[in-house]
């Protein structure tokens, strides 16, 4: 659905201020150690039915294709489709992830950003935006087509252009959730915009012992 551009950015910029301010007070207290609900215990949220690693292929910032669902498959990796220029959403998502796998360590997941704005995400600066969080970060871009394709074939709604300011600055709307595959090459769990770091600490050990036989912890 078309927004108008002013509205859209104020109501944005008022649930993002919150959500950064609940985030920012419960990282102060170091998180919650409630265990999550679902069966798998996990904090993020965990899918009635999982769903299949997705094929697609797209291009590396080092200008190499790259067939998603071989490149990964068997290993834990976490799916995000967002853009360089986000100014709220991608940055926290990103940093957030980034400071857990720094505090873990030992866990060592392949972490694939898709720059979903063609016009912007040049593989320069897809490369240099992710440089900022974690140098092993893969960064992938296409063509319109492509990113349309891979959104699809992830189950993703496929991003939106909003209108243009008077100086040609825009947002792009686009899925704030990070999908998980584990091992058995399945998606049980997502992790919407806000999840915090502790989270991540918490689940990440979790996912990476999902066995590739049967699914099981």
């Amino acid at each position: 659905m078309k927004r108008a551009p002013f509205v859209a950015v104020g109501l944005t910029a008022l649930v993002l201020a919150a959500a950064v301010l609940v985030r920012v007070r419960l990282d102060a207290d170091g998180g919650s150690d409630a265990v999550g609900t679902g069966a798998l215990g996990l904090r993020g949220t965990e899918l009635s039915e999982p769903k299949p690693r997705p094929s697609f292929t797209l291009t590396t910032t080092e200008g190499e294709r790259f067939d998603f669902g071989e490149e990964t498959r068997g290993r834990l990796t976490l799916l995000f489709f967002g853009y360089t220029s986000c100014p709220d959403v991608c940055p926290i998502h990103l940093a957030t992830l980034a400071g857990a796998l720094e505090q873990l360590g030992t866990i060592d997941p392949v972490v694939v950003f898709v720059g979903v704005d063609h016009a912007r995400d040049t593989p320069e600066a897809v490369r240099a935006y992710l440089d900022r969080f974690d140098r092993d970060f893969i960064g992938l871009v296409g063509t319109p087509e492509e990113l349309e394709a891979a959104q699809v074939a992830a189950g993703v709604p496929v991003a939106v252009i909003e209108p243009a300011d008077a100086d040609g600055d825009y947002l792009v709307g686009h899925a704030g959730q990070i999908l998980a595959y584990t091992a058995d090459d399945q998606n049980h769990v997502v992790y919407p915009f806000g999840v915090r770091r502790q989270d991540w600490v918490h689940d990440l050990p979790r996912l990476a012992e999902i066995a590739a036989d049967d699914g099981t912890s």
